[in-house]
């Protein structure tokens, strides 16, 4: 039960450590693992210190056991060690110090450790955390490279050296941690996240030389893996050597067989890329230059055409050409205008000669009564009547004398 306690009701420290200790009590014996990072066995004494530390974060906790339970593993476990625990939470009340009393230890062994990280790789690969989708793109040239590496290592040395024969003016950010041991994981994973945070890194490097698969482990460690994944910046995997496959190989967006190979990979070859500008500059150089002179060639080519040597050639052409036809237009109109001409003469011939005008020009008469009407037979007039005789060149008046009658 909760403890009621107030400013003016204070419960004294001693109270305080015996309530602590009682519910540690409750607690039980568990089973727990870690990674010893000190372990002291001081001769004639019965009791066996060590200091057992989370893998994965900054926690640590103090362990003892009698001499028998530590001896009955002393060939199998030493610093660095990983080890899984039954012991029972204990809290030294005068101190106010917690830690844990051990009846018995086993040492993690390395099929142990694979069987794990296959179970690991499994369940990280089922969430899409190495899906090549999620790769990101290296920069051609990045202006700033983050380094995380052992302090004073040969992969720091491969990496550095490497990258700066082959780009000089390359520019490093390294961040010095423990590459292996119980503190390297959550001082590699502080270390990634304050790369990742600086605006000016283009790539971050994690490397480390080769190693046991106990060295190794920490850079298959599930928090560092899914901090990997959460980065923005791109991340190359340098671990150990070309056999070597720690579980930050598969999430990196780019992994290198070795720190030399990191190098390689992440920075161009100044040699080479020199080499190749003057390449593509001599190919640039000769397509141009066909170019010009493909057109230089047909520019002679269309100038050596008459109608480029003399222009006016084809205005002068197409002039005589407009003459001509004019010419023939005015010829046909001419003879067109000439036959209609003839026709309308042979036409008016034809009705001067019908024309009646025509034939009282050859003598004939035309009789008209005094109504206009014209007389056409002899039997249309009596004796007496006054008929109007029309000639050629006039008219005048007549009057029908004697008998009238058709002629013979």
């Amino acid at each position: 039960m909760a403890v009621t306690t107030s400013a003016e009701a204070p419960i004294p420290v001693g109270e305080v450590s015996r309530l602590i200790g009682g519910w540690i009590d409750r607690l039980g014996a568990v089973w727990v693992e870690g990674q010893i990072t000190q372990l002291s066995r001081r001769p004639g004494a019965g009791v066996v210190f060590l200091t057992l530390r989370d893998p994965s974060r900054d926690v640590s906790i103090s362990v003892t056991c009698f001499r028998a339970v530590f001896e009955a593993v002393a060939d199998a476990v030493s610093e660095g060690a990983r080890v899984v625990v039954h012991a029972k939470p204990e809290w030294y009340a005068p101190r106010g110090q917690l830690s844990l009393r051990a009846a018995e230890i086993r040492p993690v062994g390395v099929g142990e450790l694979l069987a794990r990280l296959e179970r690991l790789k499994k369940s990280l690969a089922a969430e899409g955390l190495f899906a090549l989708e999620r790769k990101k793109p290296l920069p051609f040239l990045p202006q700033l490279i983050g380094l995380v590496c052992g302090r004073a290592s040969a992969a720091e040395h491969d990496v550095l050296e490497n990258a700066r024969l082959r780009w000089p003016a390359v520019r490093f950010e390294v961040r010095n941690v423990p590459v292996q041991g119980a503190y390297a994981v959550p001082k590699v994973v502080e270390a990634v996240r304050e790369l990742d945070a600086l605006p000016e890194v283009d790539v971050i490097v994690v490397a480390r030389g080769g190693g046991s698969v106990e060295d190794l482990l920490p850079f298959s460690d599930e928090e560092l893996i899914r901090t990997v994944a959460a980065c923005r910046t791109p991340v190359v995997s340098a671990i150990g050597h070309e056999p070597d496959s720690p579980l930050l190989d598969l999430v990196a967006d780019l992994r290198a067989s070795t720190p030399t190979d990191a190098a390689k990979k992440i920075v161009p070859d100044v040699g080479e890329e020199q080499q190749r500008i003057r390449l593509l500059t001599g190919r640039a150089l000769r397509t141009v230059t066909h170019l010009l002179d493909r057109e230089e060639r047909g520019l002679r080519a269309a100038l050596s055409r008459p109608c480029m040597e003399r222009p006016h050639l084809m205005v002068e052409e197409r002039e005589e050409r407009v003459a001509a036809l004019t010419e023939r237009s005015r010829r046909t109109l001419g003879h067109l205008l000439d036959r209609a001409d003839a026709d309308l003469a042979h036409t008016l011939a034809r009705v001067v000669a019908l024309s009646p005008a025509a034939t009282l020009r050859r003598g004939y008469a035309v009789l008209q009564r005094e109504d206009g009407s014209v007389v056409r037979a002899a039997g249309e007039v009596a004796d007496g009547d006054a008929l109007r005789a029309r000639v050629a060149e006039g008219e005048f008046a007549v009057r029908v004398t004697g008998d009238v009658g058709p002629s013979a």
